[in-house]
């Protein structure tokens, strides 16, 4: 894969500032399983974290494959939907790993899944991939700003509305969302333990207890 600013300057129905999903095979595959595999909710969320994510880039001015960010982007949601839900993993691993067995299959460079892998895998922890690769940095990016609204201000009311025309947000997303969250992973509350998703279980079910990490240590099995 050829690394680039952003996608191609070219002005099309889906350009948004000159960034355009990849027009390569590997991205329209890409499209179509995860609009086969999730709901129209996570589908066109995760579209949008894409755009959110390669604007975020090219005001940064960061240089990133725009394949890998897309499929970064469209599979870091992919761990919530039945058909790739482990039992025990954490649905971002789960997600990251639907991302590897689709590019390996594809014949991608292994380092560059392991980029994909990790931007996925990383999504909800916080403070720590923003200052790693751009593909991995930018994943995240797209995520905080669709969901928290982190950098709000920092893109246009044109740019926003122009991902919305083809990606609409609905207008009880922020709701829609957090019950995505609980139902793709409230039957393995253990795997929450140590991430922002523990807190949606609590908010969802008022007789979940989170796991304490502090209550780990004392449990264990080393004296004093």
């Amino acid at each position: 894969m050829s690394l680039v600013a952003s996608s191609t300057g070219n002005t099309t129905v889906n350009s948004v500032a000159g960034v355009v999903v990849p027009d390569s095979n590997l991205a329209r595959e890409v499209t179509e399983l995860v609009r086969d595999s999730e709901p129209a909710l996570l589908f066109h969320h995760s579209s949008r974290v894409y755009y959110w994510g390669a604007l975020t880039g090219k005001r940064r001015g960061l240089r990133f494959d725009p394949e890998l960010l897309y499929a970064g982007a469209m599979f870091h949601d992919m761990g919530l939907t039945p058909q790739h839900a482990s039992t025990h993993e954490r649905f971002e691993v789960d997600g990251a790993n639907a991302a590897r067995d689709f590019l390996r299959s594809h014949g991608i460079d292994e380092r560059e899944i392991e980029t994909v892998w990790t931007a996925i895998a990383l999504h909800t922890t916080p403070g720590i991939p923003q200052h790693m690769h751009p593909v991995i940095a930018l994943v995240t990016a797209g995520v905080e700003m669709d969901v928290l609204g982190i950098a709000f201000s920092e893109f246009t009311q044109a740019e926003r509305e122009a991902v919305f025309r083809m990606h609409p947000r609905p207008a009880q997303f922020k709701e829609e969302i957090i019950q995505a969250f609980y139902n793709g992973f409230h039957r393995k509350p253990e795997t929450t333990f140590g991430t922002v998703n523990a807190d949606v279980l609590a908010d969802k079910d008022p007789a979940f207890r989170p796991e304490n990490f502090c209550r780990v240590i004392r449990a264990s099995a080393w004296p004093g």
